[in-house]
């Protein structure tokens, strides 16, 4: 397998690190996530000028052609720099649920303001009830003289808050947990009925409960066709999962080449920390773990390039390691650190905070691990 990237790829990446470098350093983003509102837009702006919000998209819808290695490549520098614009929920989530599903009406209305930057989205897939069973679904969709009529409660909707477009799956048919039956809607964010309640999550970015209340969509607001819209929203979230995964390998880098500078400027008993050889074989332990994930990050996003029904089952592998070593190295890191390692001023803690949510986004270790086990036969 060729784990190569192409010229394009690489200057991709070398833009994304050189921004994290020069214009999104930790003090920026310190006041970016300690402001009002919950991303900076003018930074979100720039994002769209830079090119980046059209990378996931066809040529065809005014996109870039990128797929799962230039979202990787992204996605991993966004992890070393804790960026904490919506580029996740936004284009990833709500924008690959689009991309897959709308149709050309569809697309020219609501994908063109997506990639200019223009406009907010939120894929509200999560139910209370459904912890990380992505088909076990309440919400309901009645046909109403030619319309639909939407009631239902989602929870953990990221960038919820701010979206001025929800994507709701809802089902218009079969049980609760029936994979057939579920329906895709692009609901108004302010459309009548919809109730949101915004709220900080513990790694500086933001989410909201969103419950709807007889909230009435044209016919034309379905995404895809009716009662086939689980296999999109499947998709959809295995991409994002792979995506947060390659955030995560960025991040936990980070913390162990951090926790390495520090252990060699950290003076105690007359010498550098560093030189004591147990935290050296711990820190070796941690870079063994690093290597890993990044190995095994390489390969998931070459399978889940080639396509095929192996992506799911290299993705979930991917996950559950990603919360197995992921711990194991952020632990260490903080724990090297010392009571300093858990203050808000030192990166150290933001970094840990990220990576603890990403951990059980999409499902934690044992879920994926039953899922990878599901798919071996």
């Amino acid at each position: 397998m060729d784990f190569s990237v192409n010229e394009e790829q690489a200057m991709l990446a070398e833009s994304v690190a050189r921004f994290i470098d020069n214009d999104y350093d930790f003090d920026t983003r310190q006041k970016i996530a300690g402001a009002d509102a919950p991303f900076s837009r003018e930074m979100w702006r720039t994002f769209a000028e830079l090119g980046w919000t059209a990378v996931p998209f066809d040529d065809a819808d005014g996109g870039l052609g990128g797929g799962p290695v230039e979202l990787t490549l992204m996605m991993e520098q966004f992890g070393r720099g804790l960026v904490v614009e919506p580029f996740l929920p936004t284009i990833i989530l709500a924008g690959g649920v689009l991309r897959r599903a709308a149709n050309r009406m569809q697309k020219d209305g609501w994908l063109s303001a997506l990639i200019g930057g223009e406009l907010q989205a939120a894929l509200a897939f999560a139910e209370p009830q459904g912890r990380f069973n992505l088909v076990d679904i309440a919400t309901s969709a009645k046909s109403v003289n030619g319309r639909y009529r939407l009631s239902g409660r989602k929870s953990f909707v990221l960038n919820g808050g701010e979206a001025e477009l929800l994507i709701v799956p809802a089902r218009t048919a079969g049980g609760q947990r029936d994979r057939n039956g579920i329906t895709l809607f692009a609901v108004p964010g302010d459309a009548e009925g919809v109730a949101r309640r915004l709220y900080p999550t513990v790694d500086a970015h933001s989410a909201a409960e969103v419950v709807l209340t007889d909230v009435e969509v044209p016919a034309d607001a379905v995404l895809g066709e009716v009662g086939a819209g689980f296999d999109i929203l499947e998709a959809t979230v295995d991409e994002a999962t792979l995506a947060v995964c390659a955030e995560a390998v960025g991040i936990l880098r980070t913390m162990h080449d951090k926790t390495v500078d520090y252990s060699r400027n950290r003076v105690q008993f007359g010498m550098p920390v560093g030189s004591f050889q147990a935290l050296q074989h711990r820190m070796v332990d941690t870079l063994m773990a690093c290597e890993q994930l990044r190995s095994l990050l390489l390969w998931a996003t070459m399978v889940a390039a080639n396509g095929g029904s192996g992506a799911a089952k290299a993705i979930s592998a991917l996950k559950f390691q990603v919360g197995n070593s992921g711990r194991l190295i952020a632990q260490e890191a903080v724990q090297i650190h010392g009571g300093m390692g858990v203050t808000w001023e030192l990166d150290i803690a933001h970094f840990f905070k990220r990576f603890t949510a990403i951990e059980t986004l999409f499902g934690n270790s044992d879920y994926h691990l039953d899922r990878y086990i599901a798919r071996l036969g």
